[in-house]
């Protein structure tokens, strides 16, 4: 007896293969985008290194609002000059800020008193004489005058090495919860859309299998009666 023909390939319509290419291309763009958001600020951590956002114009033209910064962390007061270009909590801020030194002075060590909210004088417990401490007196280029207050050495967070114009606004919008989404739910969309496409495609190819081995089978049984 003859051995059955295989079914015959049905050819995929030229709609469905483009729009498995745009669906495909989806997934690998936003698969993309979100990895290498992940991936920039673990790179420069890797190195001791941080990426910051700039935030106001203070230092222009250096750099701008919407930059990023690269900060590398300060060990010790002797790696602090005059004219680098360092990030450090003011006194009595929690408020990133990132000038110029202009000079490095010695003065009494400062703290905030609590009840008045006023910085006042350390005084050393041993010799009861006032503490002293490595300050930095800081500048904005482009604002006129020194900072208000000189700031600790130790509220220093980092020397900036390099500037990276306009990834500020990239990082800060990759980080956010509009920016996750629109990384995030159109490829998990593409995904399921191919799923349910590959689903229809196995069913379609099960009752072509199913329709030629009926055909076969009359075939036969035309055959063997005939």
């Amino acid at each position: 007896m003859r051995r059955p023909a295989p079914p015959p390939r049905e050819p995929r319509p030229r709609w469905r293969t483009a729009l498995s290419a745009v669906l495909w291309t989806v997934v690998a763009l936003g698969t993309l985008a979100y990895a290498t958001s992940l991936a920039v600020p673990l790179w420069f951590q890797a190195h001791d290194q941080r990426l910051l956002i700039v935030t106001s114009g203070s230092m222009a033209p250096v750099f701008d609002a919407g930059d990023a910064v690269v900060m590398r962390r300060v060990d010790d007061p002797s790696q602090l000059k005059v004219d680098q270009i360092v990030s450090f909590w003011p006194l009595g801020s929690e408020r990133l800020v990132t000038h110029r030194i202009v000079d490095l002075v010695t003065l009494p060590t400062l703290k905030q008193d609590d009840a008045t909210g006023r910085m006042v004088p350390v005084v050393d417990p041993e010799t009861g004489e006032p503490a002293e401490s490595q300050y930095i007196i800081t500048k904005g280029d482009a604002n006129k005058e020194n900072d208000e207050n000189a700031t600790p050495y130790t509220r220093v967070r980092g020397i900036v090495l390099d500037v990276h114009p306009g990834w500020g606004w990239v990082l800060q919008w990759a980080g956010s919860a509009t920016g996750r989404a629109i990384m995030l739910v159109p490829p998990l969309v593409a995904l399921g859309t191919l799923e349910l496409l590959a689903v229809q495609d196995a069913r379609r190819r099960k009752k072509v299998r199913l329709d030629h081995r009926n055909r076969d089978e009359r075939h036969v049984d035309a055959y063997l009666h005939g």
